[in-house]
């Protein structure tokens, strides 16, 4: 028998260019390793239609998100009633194959008893109703202060509703816990997010320069960049190099304020990798205490010294490998002793050990496999 799968994007989840689509993308690309036929159905609204999805998927479907007024509900948080699509719901009807829904933003469905005895599972991305929260206390525009507080308290609601009413795999414990505890979730269980990463291939020795990267025109890690610069970079004479997406002019400005710090804009990939690699310090601070930073598992994998808060990292099982640190005083205190600290076998054996026990994706395949079918299906 074919293992047939429905699995329903928030987003095209390629290219793999932010970290939302890192778990999407590879998640799709082992679980057609593994014989799975894949029905692939992405809301587009900007990244385009991707031919490579073709590749891992037996059909790939499209369909508009609802931006703007149209996506707006009184009962329903935005990010859920924007993706509402009865021509989706109406594909999914044609069967009964099991269906995976990467997010609560494309739990629309899981209202409609047509689904009630359908097998769904639902992949919880962050606890979303905090990550909106954070994200009203860290925005300046007070529109848009007022949009994240609304959202927060709807999807607050919204999150208690529908928990107790699918199998839900969280990305990490903490999470896994506030949804039993909150939420009284009973059928959950936390499952690391898949990653391109193979192995640890940080480099021994030291590097020549301090690193920040992240998607530079989000408001939080535009925060955290400036509180980096004016916190502990500014008595701090070594080089830092701040790296990402679509900076704003005023970050821009900023940093040319500082002249042991440059910018890299929107490197390339390989370029991103590239500064990654030669970084003697990852400086990967978070305000934002949901889900797991894809960011910071790249730095973990490909480079070395690790410098974050503990809002980064608790209780992920990340602790014990990174450097933590929870105060600007503290930030550069660690930053100097580990700037001309070499890099070593044993950090590097340190970071196999953890990394290898969390993110092994045979592992974590066969638990994926279990959840969607209760069994480990046979691949054709």
């Amino acid at each position: 028998m074919e293992n047939h799968l429905h699995i329903v994007c928030l987003d095209v989840p390629f290219p793999v260019d932010y970290g939302g689509v890192f778990d999407l993308f590879h998640k799709i690309r082992c679980l057609h390793g593994a014989g799975v036929k894949i029905h692939l159905h992405c809301f587009e609204y900007g990244r385009g239609r991707q031919p490579i999805l073709n590749d891992y998927c037996v059909e790939v479907n499209y369909y508009q998100r609802h931006e703007g007024h149209k996506g707006f509900s009184h009962k329903l948080p935005y990010i859920v009633c924007s993706r509402s699509s009865k021509q989706l719901l109406e594909k999914l009807l044609e069967d009964d194959y099991p269906i995976l829904l990467e997010g609560i933003h494309c739990t629309y469905l899981i209202g409609d008893p047509r689904f009630d005895s359908r097998r769904i599972i639902l992949r919880l991305h962050n606890v979303e109703y905090q990550y909106y929260r954070q994200l009203c206390f860290t925005e300046r525009s007070l529109l848009k202060k007022i949009y994240y507080h609304h959202e927060s308290n709807l999807l607050r609601q919204y999150e208690h509703r529908i928990a107790d009413k699918v199998k839900i795999l969280a990305v990490t414990p903490r999470d896994s816990a506030l949804y039993r505890k909150e939420f009284g979730a009973e059928d959950i269980e936390t499952l690391p997010v898949f990653l391109p990463f193979e192995e640890v291939s940080s480099k021994e020795g030291t590097g020549c320069f301090c690193l920040y990267h992240g998607n530079l025109s989000v408001a939080e890690n535009e925060q955290v960049v400036t509180w980096l610069l004016k916190k502990v970079f500014a008595t701090l004479e070594m080089p830092f190099i701040i790296s990402g997406k679509n900076p704003s002019a005023k970050l821009t400005r900023l940093i040319g304020q500082y002249p042991y710090t440059c910018l890299i804009p929107d490197p390339s990939e390989e370029e991103l990798q590239d500064l990654i690699s030669k970084a003697q310090v990852n400086i990967l601070p978070s305000f934002n205490c949901t889900g797991i930073k894809l960011k910071l598992l790249n730095a973990l994998f490909n480079g070395r010294h690790c410098v974050v808060n503990t809002d980064a990292v608790e209780e992920t099982g990340l602790e014990t490998i990174c450097h933590i640190a929870d105060n600007a005083e503290t930030f550069r205190s660690l930053i100097t002793e580990l700037y001309t600290r070499s890099f070593t076998q044993n950090d590097i054996c340190d970071r196999r050990m953890v990394l290898g026990k969390l993110y092994d994706r045979e592992k974590n395949l066969q638990k994926l496999l279990h959840a969607i079918w209760g069994r480990v299906p046979t691949a054709n």
